[in-house]
């Protein structure tokens, strides 16, 4: 079970970003996580007449590694560590480490 999923809000705790919430839109296999709106590069991309894409300088989310995000508690407001509890009825399920909150519903 993955600490970060897709679909999770997150806060970037290192880097050029650092502070700025989003989003987790892909998880890759390395580890790496994609964030909406966060660490965004521009990318130069020739027109495609074949596929309908027209060329231009376009902005896209870059990866960022996993360890420079957390998991974006909603009560305390604040980034918080994760760890896992296993429910009455036998479910792993992941806690927010602070106040014990069930992170999946």
């Amino acid at each position: 079970m993955a600490k970060i999923k897709k679909g999770d809000e997150v806060i970037v705790i290192a880097g050029k970003d650092k502070g700025r919430r989003g989003e987790v839109l892909r998880v890759r296999d390395d580890g790496r996580v994609v964030v909406a709106n966060v660490n965004v590069a521009k990318k130069h991309q020739k027109p495609n007449p074949n596929m309908g894409v027209a060329g231009g300088i376009i902005e896209r989310e870059m990866p960022l590694e996993a360890s420079n995000v957390m998991l974006y508690n909603p009560i305390t407001k604040k980034g918080d560590r994760v760890g896992y509890k296993t429910l009455d009825d036998g479910r792993k399920v992941r806690v927010f480490k602070s106040n014990q909150e069930v992170v999946d519903v």
